[in-house]
């Protein structure tokens, strides 16, 4: 009888069910954190024709919205789901976070987390009470991330944004390097990175290195948070978050992209 070195298989990967807004453009880099063997199976939540801005976060934070996707992706298993838009959790606080859990939890969803909870999460493992916040929101969307972080009892120390309406998926790492060099200060204690939209891979273990702290972005602790909850490990070389090191941050600090030194916020 011939051989069948097949017959053991497929194995059935790990899945994780990733509600997207529709404007996302980096599933690709979502899929640098996940281990070859764990599927992505992502889906999107209704086209709004708006910019990015309170207006739009509202409209994305549409719990209905995140009932029909979750349904949408029923029947490839999902063990885990996560909504990948920060601005659409947090909008409208913590209690508008629960509500778009428990719409995913109520329409099937065996876990369920937004990317908002998973920052919040991720701060709470690494031992964070005091953070700087760098994001490519305009100042509105920004302070609503502040008001959402201060009823997690985390204190936003000092923030920087880049005023974006749109195109966040092009910005390039030097942009943001120096966008979270400007948001750092002496008193956080890390420094959160917040869009799901805005590419970050790269640029976090540099920028630790740098400021001597974690950095934490929506991306990486979405990603962290669903293989958490699947019983996996995140893929991400000397990124502090997903090896649950803690520093204190420095008076002085290298830029992670020009290498020169410049003085740390007061």
């Amino acid at each position: 009888m011939r051989e069948r070195p097949w017959a053991a298989g497929p194995v059935q990967p790990d899945g994780i069910g990733m509600i997207l807004p529709p404007d996302m453009a980096l599933d690709h880099e979502l899929r640098r954190w996940a281990p070859a063997d764990v599927s992505l199976l992502c889906t999107r939540t209704p086209y709004t024709g708006l910019p990015v801005s309170v207006e739009m976060a509202e409209r994305l934070g549409d719990p209905m919205a995140l009932s029909l996707a979750v349904r949408d992706l029923a029947a490839s298993a999902p063990a885990v789901y996560a909504y990948g838009c920060t601005s659409a959790a947090f909008v409208h606080g913590t209690g508008g976070e629960r509500l778009l859990v428990d719409a995913m939890l109520a329409a099937g969803a065996p876990a369920a987390f937004t990317a908002a909870g998973a920052l919040r999460r991720a701060l709470a493992h690494l031992g964070v009470r005091r953070v700087a916040v760098a994001t490519p929101y305009d100042l509105d969307v920004t302070e609503r991330l502040r008001a959402y972080l201060a009823e997690c009892r985390v204190e936003v120390v000092s923030s920087a944004h880049l005023g974006m309406a749109g195109g966040i998926w092009a910005v390039p790492y030097s942009t943001t390097a120096d966008l979270v060099m400007s948001a750092d200060h002496v008193g956080a204690q890390a420094v959160v990175i917040s869009c799901t939209n805005l590419p970050t891979y790269d640029v976090i273990a540099p920028l630790e290195a740098a400021l001597g702290k974690p950095v934490v972005t929506a991306n990486q602790a979405t990603m962290w948070a669903a293989l958490r909850a699947i019983g996996r490990s995140a893929v991400g070389p000397r990124q502090r978050l997903l090896a649950a090191r803690r520093a204190p941050g420095p008076r002085t600090r290298r830029h992670p992209l020009r290498g020169s030194t410049t003085p740390a916020a007061v």
